[in-house]
């Protein structure tokens, strides 16, 4: 199973992204927010992976927090939800949203993704009941940290008592104004000043 990548981005595409990990490169499917989240071509990513194993295919399905990736796992455990249309859904709902949309039985906000019919939407609301949880409803997706002295950044942040989506923005900042060299000190320094502002 694989569960993470960390190494370099080197190729994105409407709804794919190429990461090299020691000179490997690993075809990952992800919803724009990830996309979107994942910074620019060369830089250093950690992202969150889920496996799926088919008979004709093996498909590595990525996510940039791990609430977005439970929303995926739950997703596809409703008949007729699969990996692709499940990213499909988090592309137009942040984890969030979907959360809300479900506690709520908002079928026509989770209509709004691509490929999601009526019929499929009320399924979805329907089974999806109770299985999102509390920490759905309060989390959304961080931008995806990135590796190294990042990750450890990030780490610090959070145990001063940041959430999740403001301290991985402040040291994504900081990191993009320090370069990828910058020493964990220094990233700490500024990713706190810019997450105080």
């Amino acid at each position: 199973m694989i569960a993470r990548l960390t190494g370099k981005l080197v190729e994105t595409s409407a709804d794919t992204a190429i990461i090299d990990v020691g000179g490997l490169g690993y075809l990952v499917h992800v919803s724009a927010r990830t996309l979107d989240a994942l910074g620019p071509i060369g830089g250093e990513i950690l992202i969150l992976t889920e496996l799926q194993v088919r008979e004709d295919a093996w498909t590595l399905f990525g996510f940039g927090s791990a609430v977005e990736r439970d929303s995926f796992r739950a997703l596809t455990s409703v008949q007729g939800v699969g990996g692709r249309l499940a990213l499909a859904i988090l592309s137009v709902l942040s984890p969030d949203e979907l959360a809300r949309a479900v506690s709520q039985g908002d079928k026509a906000m989770i209509g709004r993704a691509n490929g999601v019919g009526p019929k499929l939407a009320a399924r979805i609301a329907n089974e999806l009941q109770g299985k999102l949880g509390v920490a759905g409803l309060g989390a959304s997706l961080a931008p995806t940290p990135r590796a190294g002295a990042a990750s450890d950044a990030l780490s610090a942040l959070a145990n001063l008592g940041f959430k999740p989506a403001e301290a991985s923005a402040a040291v994504n900042a900081a990191q993009d104004e320090l370069g990828p060299a910058a020493s964990l000190d220094a990233l700490v320094r500024l990713a706190l000043r810019k997450a105080s502002k």
